[in-house]
């Protein structure tokens, strides 16, 4: 979308936005119904059986950004990295990253997967939905948040569990476009230490920002990481 597309009415806006994160929260509850991400398969596999899923459920979809399945010692690496595609093992944490675009709008969402016993794994299991809760209630409390201390609130609560941050921001921009190129300004676009300037404004288009929050919480003196990713200020 470019600043020269009509206005789209902003209901309108955040109603699609929602419906797309819907969508994914419906894709990923029959993936797990169809144990799509399980031991003994590959990364790429599980990626073009949840692509083929989608395709299913939806029709043909649109990813804006790769799909990306990771396992074991792959789950450490962050968004730009292609690690060597990987087997997952009975003992594996492994995560899910899709951005499919519903209806030109689109939908970021990601959950981890644990196999085997491991108490530390299923602790990150447990942590991971309580950290996005409590970083949604910071911003929600704060009208004036910057992406700088939203930023620093994610780290702080992710240090106080153990964990450390695997990649450089805590979230994105979403709506009609890939967050890659958007509004220009790249720390602006995101959730980062270099961003201090209010979430909660609007765009160069006069457009209502809407973010991702996006954690990537890992232990790298133990070998694994895992990945949540939903909308922050909507559903």
């Amino acid at each position: 979308m470019t600043d020269e597309t009509p206005d789209v009415p902003e209901t309108q806006r955040v109603e699609r936005l929602v419906a797309a994160q819907e969508k994914a929260i419906a894709l990923f509850a029959e993936m797990e119904v169809r144990g799509l991400v399980s031991p003994g398969r590959g990364e790429r596999e599980v990626s073009d059986l949840v692509r083929d899923l989608a395709n299913e459920m939806f029709g043909t979809t649109k990813h804006w950004h790769k799909r990306i399945i990771r396992s074991g010692p792959n789950t450490l690496r962050p968004y730009q990295d292609n690690p060597p595609d990987r087997v997952i093992a009975s003992d594996d944490v492994a995560f899910a990253d899709f951005g499919p675009i519903f209806e030109e709008y689109e939908a970021d969402f990601g959950r981890t997967y644990v196999f085997g016993d491991d108490r530390r794994k299923h602790c990150l299991l447990q942590d991971l939905p309580r950290i996005f809760d409590a970083g949604r209630a910071f911003f929600a409390a704060d009208p004036d948040i910057t992406g700088r201390l939203l930023h620093a609130e994610v780290e702080r609560l992710a240090a106080a569990a153990g964990w450390s941050i695997g990649t450089w921001h805590a979230g994105h921009l979403v709506g009609e476009f890939p967050h890659e190129t958007n509004d220009g300004a790249k720390a602006e676009s995101y959730i980062t230490p270099e961003n201090d300037t209010p979430l909660r404004r609007t765009d160069r288009a006069g457009r209502t920002c809407h973010w991702i929050l996006e954690l990537h919480l890992v232990d790298r003196e133990r070998g694994f990481g895992g990945f949540y990713e939903q909308l922050l200020d909507l559903a």
